[in-house]
Parts: structure tokens; sequence; C-alpha cells
């Protein structure tokens, strides 16, 4: 293919020098390393661990071995605990849900339990610091990736000036005594400001409180957050917990402000604003910034637009490129339609900007 010439922010006069992919293979060391080593192929630098519940439940005495071999071929390492309690975007199931029928995220308007655990409840900020303080001090990874965490609820946008859909989480017990608590009046039913203050400032707790954890282990530790790529505008915001990116940016815990994955389908345009604003989030907070690529179930429909939103992202000063997942979700369910394809496109446009960078 025939790549333009990568033009730094005219700014910062930064080129992009970390590449990352996700990775699920957390089984057995010799298959892991054959697969590191076609990532280094494809020019990656940085693996993220996919480590689900299950994982650390059965395989945790490979997740170690798995974790230097990356170091021996020379990868840096982030854990993702992937879809932990349904609260991180992921496909896997959780088993904490599964040991727990309490300690879950309520709907507001139904009152019924869902199956997303309540961030909010000392049950699982403990199980979810275990998890991450455990596997810090046994894998020695490079840093923690905190993949999408958000509520449950809302989900629904219904237009441009239409707001959020009518339901939203948390409204568990835990989560209307400390409202009330706080606030001094019962929580309403109706997401007020009050609500989304409550909301945001609730859902910063166990990662700040995690990453702080993690920190006191080993300074050195990287926390990334990825939020969810959204308008947050003056109309329509998500209100899932993390899309005031002012107080994100601002968690003096967290190293790399990140927006997650958006549909190749999605206008150039969308792509370039969230990935200015990323910047800016980053820049203001004194983070790095990282934006994703799609690298899974969808794919463009002109290979050409992998290598035009690389070179916005460098274009407007990005520092680091990341994609889901590992041969763009190759024989799972959510592979693209040509998973292999899209897997060494990625990686012929990481190269490109790392050989550019002077790596």
């Amino acid at each position: 293919m025939g790549y333009g010439k990568i033009v730094p922010h005219k700014e910062k006069g930064i080129m992009i020098t970390n590449t990352s992919i996700s990775y699920y293979g957390l089984n057995y060391v010799e298959h892991a390393e054959a697969d590191f080593k076609e990532m280094k192929a494809h020019g990656v630098t940085q693996v993220i661990l996919a480590v689900t519940e299950f994982d650390f439940d059965f395989w945790r005495p490979n997740i170690p071995k798995i974790v230097d071999k990356a170091h021996e071929l020379g990868l840096r390492v982030l854990i993702d605990p992937w879809g932990n309690g349904k609260y991180f975007g992921g496909e896997q199931v959780s088993k904490f849900l599964q040991d727990n029928v309490e300690n879950r995220q309520v709907s507001a308007l139904t009152g019924e339990k869902l199956p997303y655990a309540c961030f909010n409840t000392n049950s699982y900020r403990d199980y979810f610091k275990n998890f991450c303080v455990t596997l810090a001090r046994e894998a020695k990874p490079d840093g923690f990736f905190w993949d999408e965490p958000h509520y449950a609820f809302p989900k629904g946008i219904a237009s441009i000036t239409g707001g959020v859909a009518d339901d939203w989480t948390c409204y568990c017990p835990v989560c209307r005594k400390r409202f009330e608590d706080y606030y001094g009046y019962a929580m309403p039913r109706y997401m007020t400001n009050d609500v989304k203050q409550f909301r945001w400032r609730e859902a910063l707790v166990v990662l700040s409180d995690t990453s702080k954890a993690l920190k006191e282990i080993d300074s050195k530790l990287e926390i990334t957050c990825c939020v969810h790529a959204t308008q947050n505008g003056y109309y329509v915001s998500e209100y899932r917990g993390y899309d005031n990116w002012d107080m994100v940016g601002a968690c003096p815990y967290f190293d790399v402000f990140s927006t997650t994955i958006i549909n190749w389908a999605l206008p150039e345009d969308f792509y370039r604003d969230i990935t200015k604003r990323t910047v800016a989030i980053a820049k203001k907070y004194g983070k790095l910034a990282e934006r994703w690529l799609m690298g899974y179930y969808k794919q463009p429909k002109d290979w050409a637009q992998v290598a035009k939103w690389v070179d916005i992202a460098v274009e407007e000063g990005v520092d680091r490129l990341a994609a889901w997942t590992y041969r763009g979700g190759y024989g799972t369910v959510v592979g693209a339609p040509d998973a292999l394809k899209l897997w060494d496109t990625i990686g012929e446009n990481y190269k490109r900007v790392l050989n550019v960078g002077g790596r």
C-alpha cells in the first residue's frame, strides 16, 4: 500500500512511539510466545492482556510467566481486568456476579437488580482491588488498563437534542444511602444535577483507590483510563459515569487518558473531533493521550482509511495508538469479516508510524 508521509503535530512535534494490541491468550506460555513474536512483526510495542475473572481464578499461575515472556521479547505489558463485574467493557462473564446476588446495579425506574456489579459497594471495591493488587505483586506488569468503565444505564441517545434514555443506574440501597448521607434528602428517580454529580464522583472512587494502592506497590506502574468516545456536548451526554472527561483527566493516579474505539463507518470529522478533545484533556492535566482503532468486528470499506485515521491521530498530537484486538478477532464471533487483513493493515501502519518516529 502507498501510505503518505507522517506529519507531526505542529505544536508538540510529537511522534507516536507506543503501539498496543489487546490479547486474550492467557493459557500456555509457549503459545503466547509465538503470538508475541507475531505482534512484534506487526509493529506492536505493548500488549494489553485481557485478564478475566476466570483467568484469575483458574489460570493465575501462568499469568506471571506470560508477562515475563512478553518482557523477554521486548514488549511492555498492561493488565486489563476485562469484563470485570461487567463494570468494565468486554464480552466475558463475571464470577463476581455468579457469586453475588446482591451488590448489583439497580434500575432507577423498575427497581430490578441487573447483571452488573455496583462498583460503589464495598463488596465489589474490595473484590476489584484484590484482583488488581494480587496481579501487580505476582505478575509484575508495566501497568494497568481501565477498560471502558461504566454504569449499566443509560444506554440510549435519542437525538442531537433528545438527551439520554429515561432509565439509569445505580439505585441500589448502598447508592441511595450514600446519596442521602451526602445531600440530606432521598435520592430521586429522575436524573437531577445532584444525581449526575453523585454518579460522576462515586464512579471515580473505585478506580482512584485501586490505582493509588497499585502505585504504593510500585510507583512506576502506569495507569491508563480509557473512557467511551462520546459527544458529551451541550445537548447530549452519555451519563454512564465517566463522560465528565475533566474529572477523569484530573485524577492524580492516572497517567494516560484514553478514548475508546469508534466504528469505521462513522464520519471522519467525528473521529477527528474525539481525537482533538482527547489530546486537549490529556494536555490540560499532564497526561499522555491515547486513541484506539477498531481492530475487530467491523472493517473499513477502503483499507486506506486505516492510514488516514492514523495520520489524523499523529496530526492532532496523540502520544499512543492502540487497537482491539490481536488478529482482528479472528476465530471469534466478533471477528472482522477479513480479520487477518485488518490485522495486517493495522500492523503496516504501526510499523510506518514507528519507523518515522525513530524507534
